[in-house]
C-alpha cells in the first residue's frame, strides 16, 4: 500500500531505509526503478498486512523507501522482500546498492561517489575540500532524514577524517 502524497505528515516519524548508488541513474535506470518499487510496494505486506510505504529517488542516485509503522510494522520477512528487489536492481544496473565502503560528497554542486579509503585520503591530503558536505545513509527516520541526510564534513560521520 502507497502512502500517498497528501497523507505524508512532516511530523509523522517514518521508517527509512536508504539504498545508496555509486553513480548517478541513467534516464532508463530511473523510470525501471520507479516501475519495480511501484509495482512492489503496491502489494509489500508484512505477515499479511500491507504496510504504507512509498518511496523517492534523491539527487539521482539514493533511493529512499519510507514505511509508516504506526500502522503495520515492517517484519524481517518483508524487509527481506524489499532488499531482494533492491538486489535483483543493483545487479541488472550494476549500481552498488549494498557496497558501504564508498563515501559521497557535495563538491561544486555535484554528487561525488568514491571508494571510502580514497575519501579519507583525499581529506588528508587536501584533495577533498573540508568544506564540502557528506551524505549519510544511516538516518533510519523520515525526521532524520529531512534534517540531517545531507551535513557539512565537521558534523558528519566523517568529521572524524578531519584534522
Amino acid at each position: 500500500m502507497k502512502i500517498d502524497e497528501s497523507q505524508v505528515i512532516e511530523t509523522n516519524d517514518y521508517r527509512v531505509i536508504i539504498y545508496p548508488a555509486s553513480r548517478p541513474f541513467t534516464a532508463k535506470e530511473s523510470k525501471v526503478i520507479s516501475e519495480k518499487l511501484f509495482d512492489f510496494l503496491a502489494s509489500w505486506a508484512a505477515h499479511g498486512k500491507p504496510l504504507s510505504s512509498s518511496f523517492k529517488i534523491e539527487k539521482n542516485q539514493f533511493v529512499v523507501i519510507c514505511v509508516d509503522e504506526e500502522k503495520e510494522t515492517a517484519s524481517g520477512c518483508s524487509i527481506d522482500a524489499l532488499s531482494g528487489v533492491m538486489r535483483a536492481l543493483d545487479k541488472e544496473f550494476d549500481l552498488g546498492f549494498f557496497d558501504r565502503m564508498k563515501a559521497c560528497y557535495v563538491l561544486d554542486g555535484e554528487v561525488r561517489t568514491v571508494k571510502l579509503t580514497d575519501f579519507r585520503n583525499g581529506l588528508k591530503s587536501g584533495e577533498i575540500p573540508q568544506n564540502i558536505e557528506v551524505f549519510d545513509f544511516s538516518k533510519d527516520t523520515y525526521v532524520n532524514f529531512l534534517s540531517d541526510f545531507l551535513l557539512p564534513l565537521k558534523r558528519s560521520w566523517a568529521g572524524v577524517y578531519t584534522g
